[in-house]
C-alpha cells in the first residue's frame, strides 16, 4: 500500500518567520516580536472562525492579524508598508532542510500533498517561490470546504481528496494542534519539532513520530 504524506505548509515547509527581514526595514529590534503575534493571532483567528462557522479566507485571517499586531505594538504601517508585508507573506522561504527532505520521499516513492488552510492559489504560488512545488502530486486547501484545521471534516476532506486511507496516510506538521487533530481524525502522524524550546500540548495524545527536521523522517516513516 502507497503511503500518503500530507505536508503542514505554513511553519513546517515554509518559515514564517521569514517576514522578519522585511519587519527590520520598518521597526527594527521589535521585527521578530512584532512576526511572533501576528503568527499568533492568525492562528487564533483562524481557530476562532473555524469554531464560529463565520468563514473567511486565511488570507484575512493574516489581515486582521496583522491590523491587531500593530495595534498591539502601537505601531502605525501606512496601507502600502502593508501590502509590502503582506506581499511577502506570499513569497516566504523554505526551511534548509526541506527540499532534501522531499527530494528524499519522492524517490522513494511516497505521495506526497501540500495540505494547507492556505487557499490553493496562495499556497501554489509559496511552493513555487520556495522552488519546492515539483515535488507535490497536488495542493488541499481547506478553503475547499470553508474551515480550517484541527476541524475533523478538513483531515476527512484531505483523505476523500488524496484517495488515502487513515492508517496509510501521515499528518507532517511542526504544530501540535495538526498533529492532534489528524491522529484524533485516524491518520498518523510527525512531529516536526522545528525548535528545541517547542513544546507539545499535553492533551494525552502523542504524535506517532517526533523528528527535529525532515531529513531524519523518512527512514522513521518507512519503518512503520
Amino acid at each position: 500500500m502507497s503511503i500518503t504524506l500530507a505536508f503542514d505548509v505554513y511553519g513546517t515547509l515554509i518559515d514564517t518567520h521569514g517576514v522578519v527581514t522585511k519587519l527590520q526595514t520598518f521597526m527594527g529590534d521589535k521585527a521578530f516580536a512584532f512576526s511572533q503575534t501576528w503568527r499568533e493571532k492568525q492562528l487564533e483567528y483562524s481557530f476562532r472562525r473555524g469554531l464560529m462557522q463565520n468563514y473567511e479566507n486565511f488570507a484575512v485571517c493574516t489581515r486582521n492579524a496583522l491590523d491587531y499586531t500593530c495595534s498591539y505594538f502601537k505601531i502605525l504601517f501606512s496601507a502600502e508598508q502593508k501590502n509590502e508585508l503582506l506581499d511577502t507573506y506570499r513569497t516566504l522561504p523554505a526551511f534548509n532542510d526541506v527540499k532534501e527532505g522531499l527530494a528524499r520521499f519522492k524517490n522513494d516513492n511516497f505521495r506526497i500533498f501540500a495540505f494547507s488552510n492556505g487557499s490553493a492559489e496562495a499556497v501554489d504560488m509559496l511552493l513555487s517561490t520556495a522552488g519546492i512545488k515539483e515535488f507535490f502530486l497536488g495542493v488541499v486547501s481547506t478553503d475547499t470546504i470553508k474551515s480550517f484545521k484541527p476541524n475533523p471534516a478538513v483531515y476527512c476532506h484531505f483523505l476523500r481528496t488524496s484517495g488515502a486511507s487513515g492508517n496509510s496516510a501521515w499528518m507532517i506538521s511542526s504544530n501540535p494542534f495538526d498533529v492532534i487533530g489528524a491522529i484524533s481524525s485516524g491518520m498518523r502522524a510527525a512531529w516536526v519539532k522545528r525548535s528545541e524550546g517547542a513544546v507539545f500540548d499535553p492533551w494525552g495524545i502523542e504524535p506517532t513520530l517526533t523528528v527535529s527536521s525532515l531529513d531524519k523522517l523518512n527512514d522513521a516513516i518507512s519503518r512503520y
